[in-house]
This record gives C-alpha cells, sequence and structure tokens, in this order.
C-alpha cells in the first residue's frame, strides 16, 4: 500500500479554511492521495461520535491504514487519538496542530461540541503511531500554552513552538504552513 494522506479541520470549521487548502494542493502537487472529510460542526451536530462515524468509512475502505499520515488542527488532535485507540488502527505520522485535551472556557458552543471528544488515556496514542510532531504557540488566543503544551508533552517529545502563531489558522496568517511539507 502506497502512503495517504488526511487533513482534518477543526470545531466549527471545514476543509476549506485556514492552511487545510493550501497544505491539500500542495500534496495533489505530488501526485500523493489526499483526503478532507468535512466532518458535521455546530451545536448538536458536532460530536465524537458523528465524526467517528464519517471516519469509519475511511476504515471501510481502505484509506486509513498504516501507510496514513494524519495532520490535524485545534480539537481534530484529541478526536484523532481517540478515534485511533477505541478503533485500535495504526498509522505512520501524525502531525498536530494546536492540539489540546480540555475544556477551553472560550464559549458555551464550542465547549459543548469539544466535550465528547475528550478522553482519559491520550498517552495511549503512542501504541498507534511512532510518529507524533505537535506544533503549537506561545500566544494562542483560544488554547492556553500551558494547555497545548501538556497535550503534547502526553504523547511527544517532538514539538515544534512557534513564536507568536496565535492559534495558527488564517486568522494568524496561516493560510500556508509550509513546515508541514517536510512531512509528505
Amino acid at each position: 500500500m502506497k502512503n495517504n494522506y488526511l487533513l482534518i479541520h477543526g470545531s466549527f470549521g471545514n476543509p476549506f479554511v485556514n492552511w487545510l487548502p493550501y497544505l491539500r494542493k500542495e500534496i495533489e502537487n505530488r501526485n500523493l492521495e489526499v483526503y478532507t472529510p468535512d466532518f458535521p460542526t455546530g451545536v448538536g451536530y458536532q460530536n465524537y461520535e458523528n465524526w467517528s462515524r464519517l471516519l469509519k468509512t475511511y476504515i471501510t475502505s481502505g484509506i486509513l491504514n498504516e501507510n496514513t499520515t494524519i495532520f490535524a488542527h485545534s480539537i481534530a488532535p484529541v478526536f484523532i487519538c481517540k478515534f485511533l485507540i477505541e478503533n485500535k488502527i495504526k498509522v505512520k505520522r501524525l502531525v498536530f496542530v494546536c492540539g489540546f485535551n480540555n475544556f477551553l472556557g472560550i464559549d458555551d458552543d464550542y465547549d459543548a461540541v469539544n466535550k465528547s471528544m475528550f478522553l482519559d488515556n491520550l498517552h495511549d496514542i503512542k501504541n498507534y503511531c511512532d510518529d507524533i510532531i505537535c506544533y503549537y504557540s506561545e500566544n494562542d488566543p483560544y488554547v492556553k500554552y500551558d494547555v497545548e503544551r501538556e497535550f503534547a508533552n502526553t504523547i511527544t517529545n517532538n514539538q515544534v513552538v512557534i513564536k507568536d502563531g496565535g492559534h495558527l489558522n488564517s486568522e494568524s496568517g496561516y493560510t500556508e504552513f509550509e513546515e508541514l511539507l517536510k512531512y509528505l
């Protein structure tokens, strides 16, 4: 089986925002396989069960496997961890951007849609992937630095802290994210 790539958006997001379109185009330009699922978002729609149901179709179709590299932003890293652990799926590499595993307290809507994604056994992800990289910033307006660092420390020593990176999204100037290309 050949390598492939999954790009996973965050809460209230979609595959067409932030650096996801840029990364997808770069992967396609290299004639590599890339998938950008469009998960249900919004209160009442975004939850672990609905996201999991969609991602399971990538298992049954043979897309999600030990040759898959997953790039995930914001709530998506913890969702991916929980999903891989529960479904006992090994992948090639995980590249997480601004991951976290607890309530942010931004507002009730974010807390409501993120709540079902969190897990107690985050460290177990190491059983399903040997190559995990976490990117985060010291001035994220949504996720506190300590929260992102704790998430990263739990799963990997391979961490990149970006100065003045904000939430590493388009709002922070990240419509492109060239550094991620080294994981293709």
